[in-house]
């Protein structure tokens, strides 16, 4: 396989308190699913669960048979603690109560 059949990529995860991004070269053709797993995240990372993850490129979410182009991000998801809609009203509600005029 020569150098112009790979594609440079990055693959991404992020944790509060620690991130990982890594930089690798792989085949022409490859998937978002299948640079995950070339990447070791799984085993660095073992509460990503890949057949649950949502996964995305440049932080667009897109389907695990993606394939990649030279350059493409691969962030890997967390699952949401919270929805952000009942956060936001939560916020908004508090700040009605402190008498804040603006919410946000």
């Amino acid at each position: 396989m020569s150098s112009s059949d790979l594609v440079a990529i990055e693959v991404a995860y992020a944790l509060p308190h620690k991130q990982s991004l890594l930089r690798l070269d792989v085949p022409a053709g490859t998937t978002v699913e299948q640079a995950v797993q070339r990447s070791g995240l799984l085993e660095q990372y073992p509460e990503i669960d890949l057949a649950t993850a949502q996964m995305g490129v440049f932080g667009k979410q897109v389907p695990a048979s993606t394939e990649l182009k030279s350059g493409d991000r691969v962030e890997i998801y967390r699952p949401l603690i919270a929805d952000p809609k009942a956060a936001r009203r939560r916020r908004a509600q508090k700040a009605k109560a402190k008498g804040d005029a603006d919410p946000t």
